[in-house]
């Protein structure tokens, strides 16, 4: 299991944005990284492919959209998650919200769960685990700059 998330500022412009980055997929621009189809719509039963540069090779690994987050208690949230596909490396679901705080404070959550699911993937399970890490690192990158935001440590 996988947490990360960064405070990206506060407030209805902020969250606005950082939603629309989040449904048009921005925290996917890494750069090492890209979003097929790249027009690809946020909605259940969606299929959509990551194609990664990493270890001096590329991937693809496809997942589908399972479900959708629209929350409007104490904290506000917008968001979705995907579950892996048999044609995936790994096997798992990965969940993308943005949140509003009581307090003001706009949040870019990224949670995920998953175990190898290819044999190469369970030998090389340090190095893709890594790529987890490096992709959740650069993940919060990417949301901040899409939203406009402070960029902040999560709490």
């Amino acid at each position: 299991m996988d947490h990360s998330r960064v405070r990206l500022g506060e407030g209805e412009e902020v969250f606005g944005r950082a939603v629309g980055a989040l449904f048009a997929w921005k925290m996917f621009d890494v750069g090492w990284a890209r979003l097929l189809p790249e027009d690809a719509r946020v909605e259940v039963g969606a299929t959509v492919g990551v194609l990664a540069r990493h270890y001096g090779f590329w991937s693809l690994n496809l997942s589908r959209v399972v479900y959708g987050i629209e929350a409007d208690g104490p904290v506000r949230r917008r968001g979705f998650a995907y579950g892996t596909l048999p044609e995936h490396g790994e096997s798992g679901e990965e969940r993308f919200t943005v949140e509003w705080h009581e307090d003001g404070s706009i949040f870019y959550d990224l949670y995920a769960f998953s175990r190898p699911a290819h044999p190469l993937a369970r030998l090389g399970r340090p190095f893709a685990r890594g790529l987890q890490r490096r992709f959740a690192r650069d993940s919060l990158r990417a949301m901040v700059r899409a939203a406009g935001g402070e960029g902040a440590p999560g709490r």
